[in-house]
């Protein structure tokens, strides 16, 4: 429950990429012949928030996601990155739920090859222990746990990483109607500290000396900036918006890493991500570009698409409710 694909190198394949690709621009056609109608997904009293790119959800739902993500990672021979996220949640009672996350990666590099796998498997828990309709305010607490050795050695940790987490999100269509441009506006946030549950780890070299690598507790402070083309044209003034802008919103996320301890000690790493993001009545399209802020960070401009299933939306009387209700 960190910034979303916790800012971790994963990815898949390019001809698993192209195909994704077509199916998405399939139910995308499909999706903009479907009719707006009131949803039960994120919403806050007027404010539906969207799922972002990076920036986990500060509400619980029942949903599904895959998340591209292509860059090269920084280095003296940059890795060439494609990731592919697949994440999936399930509420167990209206605001408690379980969230489950896997991701497959793929590095090329131009020194010696490249590695693909699967990425360990993520398994959280998330309460939504606020939800304020007149301020449109969301406030979440979770935990989630990445478990060591369940993915590839190639791409994947051996040990653990145990994650607790703080989020929020906040819409503005409570400001005065005398300004009434900035209401659209809204943010949401993730403080997540990230504890491995192994200090260090002791490798052999080829010459038969021991080489030591700590393993360090990081902090994730991650936010977004939305600015609803949605909530503009419908609660503050009908300028006659036609598809697909009526439904998009302008997102900008800042999903930042500090390194607290080891080697890595004080350093900030993250990226800039601004981006567009439509939303159906059963599921969301999104594009971002990713900018890094430092040369930490990589030197060169990703790309993040995002595909996005509202299950609740879709199956409400069935797998789409809480197990219990």
């Amino acid at each position: 429950m960190t910034a979303k694909g916790s800012m971790r190198s994963r990815a898949r394949g390019d001809g698993a990429i192209q195909r994704l690709f077509r199916a998405v621009v399939f139910t995308g056609v499909f999706a903009i012949l479907v009719p707006v109608s009131a949803w039960a997904h994120g919403f806050a009293g007027q404010r539906f928030f969207p799922t972002t790119f990076q920036v986990d959800d500060p509400f619980i739902s029942d949903e599904f996601s895959i998340l591209v993500n292509r860059a090269k990672q920084p280095g003296e021979e940059p890795n060439k990155l494609t990731e592919v996220d697949i994440d999936y949640s399930k509420r167990i009672i209206p605001n408690f739920g379980l969230e489950f996350h896997e991701a497959h990666i793929h590095l090329g590099s131009n020194g010696d090859g490249s590695a693909n796998g699967w990425d360990n498997l993520g398994v959280g828990a998330k309460w939504q222990f606020l939800t304020n309709e007149p301020h449109e305010l969301i406030m979440s607490v979770g935990t989630d746990i990445d478990i060591g050795g369940t993915g590839a050695h190639r791409v994947a940790d051996s040990f653990s990483t145990i994650s607790p987490g703080f989020f929020f999100g906040k819409g503005f269509g409570d400001l005065p109607y005398s300004v009434n441009f900035l209401r659209p506006f809204a943010i949401t946030g993730v403080f997540a500290p990230s504890f491995p549950t192994r200090s260090k780890n002791v490798t052999a070299g080829p010459d038969g000396t021991l080489n030591v690598e700590r393993n360090p507790t990081d902090i994730t402070w991650a936010f977004s900036v939305q600015y609803s083309l949605m909530y503009f044209q419908s609660f503050v003034k009908d300028i006659g918006l036609g598809d697909p802008f009526r439904r998009m919103i302008l997102v900008t996320e800042f999903p930042m890493q500090t390194c607290m301890n080891a080697d890595c000690k004080g350093q900030t790493t993250g990226t800039v991500n601004p981006g567009i993001v439509w939303c159906g009545k059963y599921m969301e399209f999104g594009m971002a570009a990713q900018i890094p802020v430092n040369s930490r960070s990589g030197h060169s401009v990703g790309v993040l698409g995002l595909f996005h299933l509202y299950v609740d939306d879709l199956f409400p009387r069935s797998v789409g409710r809480p197990i219990f209700h």
